[in-house]
């Protein structure tokens, strides 16, 4: 494996850029890491590794802990940054109180990517669930709520190609669905309803609802709207007065000089 690296990062015209890079990813497994255990997973020499950390730690990326490494601050401003460069992000939070059901509500932004919704946004309602999914953490695209609210916006064909039709997606709960017929199968549900659901797929316990969002901006990426219910109140008219509360948000949540918004 560090032959492999070091063969890499011989074509790399910054390999300490890319290591630190690769360092910030496993730091973002959320536990904290000793430099024995860094520089064994990055393939380096704690003396390299440790220059690197020095390097990372001034520049508030990763700070140092009794227990190990963990990433620093300046990770936490970057990823806000990077979710407030979006007009409908900045727009969220108000639409949301704006909202006689949301206000109440857990409700979240994600974007696609890959295989997998990215969280990006969060919006603490009154009577909003305590455990969700936290900012920055990813979830399967083919089992939560809003990857099928970005997934339903593609055609079928989009989606094959995108996750393989021969993938099995992983079983989270034992509602999970793992095959592409059985996605397929609810998106098409979800285009026919105009909202997508994570019928407690992704966690025990929790119900999704979410809608896509048309990008504001051409070179936006797509997001979608999704609320956490909790399955013993999660309803059938709990979930619609959701599912339309959330299309609401989404058309407010549209560009007004948008294609999307003269239809």
């Amino acid at each position: 494996m560090a032959r492999e690296d070091d063969a890499r990062e011989g074509r790399d015209p910054a390999p300490a850029v890319t290591r630190s890079i690769r360092l910030l990813g496993l730091l973002a497994k959320a536990e904290p890491r000793t430099l024995t255990e860094l520089a064994g997973e990055l393939g380096l020499a704690k003396s390299s590794t440790a220059n690197l950390c020095l390097a990372l730690e001034a520049g508030g990326m990763i700070q140092r802990t009794s227990a190990g490494y963990r990433l620093g601050l300046r990770t936490a401003e970057l990823g806000g940054a990077f979710a407030a460069q979006f007009n409908q992000v900045r727009e969220f939070y108000s639409v949301c109180e704006a909202s006689e059901v949301l206000s109440g509500e857990l409700v979240q932004v994600a974007l696609l990517d890959g295989a997998e919704s990215l969280y990006l946004a969060r919006h603490e309602g009154s009577r909003s669930l305590r455990l969700g999914t936290p900012l920055g953490s990813r979830l399967p695209a083919a089992l939560s709520a809003t990857g099928r609210a970005l997934l339903m916006s593609m055609s079928d064909d989009e989606v094959v190609a995108l996750l393989g039709a021969d993938t099995v997606f992983p079983r989270l709960t034992e509602r999970s669905a793992t095959s592409m017929a059985d996605l397929l199968d609810a998106l098409a549900a979800a285009r026919r309803r105009g909202w997508a659901l994570d019928a407690e797929e992704s966690f025990r316990g929790i119900v999704g609802v979410a809608v896509p969002l048309e990008p504001w901006a051409p070179s936006d990426p797509a997001l979608a709207l999704g609320v956490a219910i909790r399955a013993p109140e999660a309803d059938f008219e709990r979930i619609e007065r959701v599912g339309e509360a959330l299309r609401v948000a989404a058309r407010e949540l549209t560009n007004p000089f948008s294609a999307a918004a003269r239809r």
